[in-house]
């Protein structure tokens, strides 16, 4: 584990690395003592690109240009968790993490990595479920996290200007004091950072309401492979000047450039919130509750969240957490967000007064006390650690038709419990039809993934749907992106890729398929 005595020194406390390190240290793994299966063990067919090895210059120069304390070596200190993605199914194997605090120092970084030809992985929260934020083989590791800075909060455009190591929590609660919000809102909104989020282009909880990073960034400045630092940081809502160059690296996933500054569209925080849990017994009444919510609760819904029994026990059995009703096949989260907490209540108990008389709902309650509405939240965030307290996770983030949103989870249940899985279960956003279908194990095994993969892609394309609605493509959907783009997008992808990083140094091996040989 990391020395945590070296952590509390003068030098480090200087630059705030502390702060860095609280993350990696407090994750909650079964176990920190085994190390994950190395990811070009794990995925054989993977080769290694014809980048530069790093050398003991390389090392040198890094130290001339960041503080040699912002300079973290596999020599000197233990670079485990920076290697390992957060539920622990790749782990890579770079011996450097540089830690900039500055656009030019990112700047003069890659300028050196891309003349070298070194082959670099750009990490914020590390908390991507894709294998997106760790190194495959040996890149340089560039962490974000001590660009935190915030510039600016304009109350009277309700925009925020941050650089992209600030922690999305944070952003949060510094908005709240100006009666505003983030739009954004993810389980691991603690730990993960608002510049790995626009370059996965989360959604989150509420993006049925707000939408995605795509639709509530303004502009960013990144710096390309080359070290070119494109500013490209509008606060306007309305830009209309020629190509929308930001957007390129909204949900790029680092392939591109590296983003280090954003400005971020931040709605008015509301002034009432409510939330409803509702027990149900099938999904036809889970598909005909979400219908009537948006028809009845309109402009005041916020947020429509399903969890399944299995998901509902996990959490019960691996995080001693008691559910506000009792067991059912199906819950649902309804979230409102309104200026009036009179009102909204009043329609929320008539919603399910309607509920209830129609037998679409077996028990539900309505939550207005902020404490109450925080647990149960907190519920429904907490699934994917109570999965991951089973052992191994597989973890599947897709688009599907409101009608087959669920279809997965039975397709797949006898299949995987009979090669050993202990769950199969699905949960995810009603309103925006992404689901997160998750399968747990003992251990990770090659059996139960060659059950699930291709097939579950296949079977998504076959509906209609996307391979991924938020968490991005990253390592493990690269060779599966064909059942969501065309060959034509695909190479429209890579020719954008190849004049923006011609040298391929910009966390290699993610989002493109490989060229066949």
């Amino acid at each position: 584990m990391l020395k945590m005595s070296s952590l509390l020194s003068a030098s480090y406390g200087r630059y705030d690395l502390k702060r860095i390190f609280i993350f990696y240290v407090t994750r909650k793994f079964k176990s920190t003592s085994n190390k994950v299966e190395l990811t070009q063990v794990r995925y054989p067919k993977l080769k290694r690109g014809g980048f530069a090895t790093l050398n003991d210059r390389h090392l040198t120069t890094f130290k001339n240009i960041l503080p040699a304390v912002r300079v973290l070596t596999s020599e000197t200190d233990d670079l485990e968790l920076f290697n390992t993605d957060w539920a622990r199914t790749v782990r890579g194997n770079s011996s450097v993490v540089l830690i900039p605090k500055t656009t030019e120092e990112i700047s003069e970084i890659l300028q050196f990595c891309n003349q070298e030809k070194l082959a670099v992985c750009p990490q914020g929260g590390n908390t991507g479920l894709v294998g997106g934020s760790v190194p495959v083989f040996d890149e340089v590791i560039l962490s974000t996290s001590l660009m935190k800075k915030i510039d600016l909060i304009d109350t009277d455009s309700g925009v925020i200007v941050c650089e992209a190591g600030c922690i999305l929590e944070d952003l949060d609660n510094a908005l709240k004091d100006k009666g505003l919000m983030m739009p954004l809102d993810l389980g691991a909104k603690g730990s993960c950072q608002i510049g790995g989020n626009i370059s996965t282009n989360a959604g989150g909880l509420r993006l049925l309401r707000y939408g995605s990073m795509h639709a509530n960034t303004l502009g960013l400045i990144a710096v390309k492979a080359d070290g070119t630092i494109v500013d490209s940081l509008s606060c306007l809502k309305k830009d209309n000047t020629g190509y929308a160059l930001h957007h390129l690296f909204i949900g790029s996933e680092g392939t591109l450039g590296v983003v280090t500054k954003v400005a971020i569209q931040c709605p008015p925080a509301p002034k009432a919130v409510s939330l409803m849990f509702l027990g149900l017994q099938d999904f036809d009444a889970v598909l005909k509750t979400t219908q009537k919510a948006k028809h009845l609760l309109g402009e005041i819904l916020s947020a429509c969240e399903l969890m399944d029994l299995e998901c509902a026990d996990a959490v019960t059995e691996n995080m001693k957490i008691k559910l506000p009703l009792a067991k059912m096949p199906f819950y649902i989260i309804l979230e409102s967000s309104g200026s009036n907490l009179a009102h909204d209540e009043e329609k929320l108990n008539n919603f399910l007064k309607v509920l209830m008389d129609e037998g679409l709902v077996i028990d539900g309650t309505v939550i207005t006390e902020p404490s109450r509405i925080k647990s149960v939240w907190h519920i429904r965030e907490c699934v994917a650690e109570a999965l991951l307290r089973d052992g191994y996770v597989y973890s599947y983030d897709i688009t599907l038709p409101a009608r087959n949103f669920y279809d997965l989870v039975p397709f797949f249940n006898d299949k995987v419990k009979e090669a050993g899985a202990i769950r199969c279960c699905g949960l995810g956003h009603l309103g925006d039809g992404n689901l997160h279908f998750t399968v747990s194990s003992a251990e990770f095994s090659h059996n139960i993934k060659g059950l699930i993969e291709p097939l579950i892609y296949e079977w998504t394309s076959k509906h209609r749907g996307s391979v991924s609605a938020e968490h991005g493509i990253g390592l493990m959907k690269r060779d599966f992106l064909k059942y969501s783009k065309s060959e034509a997008a695909i190479e429209v992808m890579r020719g954008i890729k190849s004049v923006l990083d011609p040298n391929g140094i910009l966390n290699p091996y993610k989002v493109l398929p490989a060229i066949a040989e």
